[in-house]
């Protein structure tokens, strides 16, 4: 009887986790901008959605962000926080826009294991909305970094003249 209401207990315990959090701030006290996931949801696109909150990855070769060449900024979707420049993008051949580096204090880092190993993840430093992962294959030339990054987590502003 007492193995029973233990057990009871742990379950108890464990689902009261379970939808607690869904309408909860994302990291409230880390970022800048903070939403509840209502709030995101009515803010970002379906696709949007899952990849800067659900840390989703968009496919490969799908995003029109892909082949800009123009001088200008890439702004966080999700709050327009500047978080890469033209001028160091380069083609990986990933199918994902890819930079050397970011603007400075436009993100942050993390680390996932979703795929059994880790990764270095890539935040918006403002709201903290999933972009995508930094790997060590980029450009020898310049810092060696690859910034593979979710075309809709982000926007273009082209520079004005």
């Amino acid at each position: 009887m007492k193995k029973f209401f233990l057990v009871l207990l742990v379950v108890i315990a464990v689902s009261c986790n379970g939808n607690a959090q869904k309408n909860q701030t994302k990291s409230s006290a880390k970022y800048n901008v903070s939403k509840t996931d209502t709030e995101w949801k009515a803010s970002l696109t379906a696709e949007q959605y899952a990849v800067m909150i659900n840390e989703a990855t968009e496919p490969p070769f799908s995003s029109e962000l892909n082949d800009i060449k123009t001088p200008g900024t890439f702004v966080c979707a999700a709050c327009g926080n500047e978080v890469y420049e033209t001028k160091y993008k380069f083609d990986s051949g990933t199918g994902w826009p890819s930079f050397d580096r970011a603007i400075k204090g436009g993100v942050a880092y993390g680390s996932d294991s979703k795929l059994g190993y880790s990764r270095d993840e890539v935040h918006c430093a403002n709201c903290g909305g999933h972009l995508g992962h930094v790997f060590d294959d980029g450009p020898k030339e310049t810092t060696g970094k690859r910034h593979c990054i979710n075309g809709v987590a982000m926007k273009f502003v082209p520079k004005t003249k």
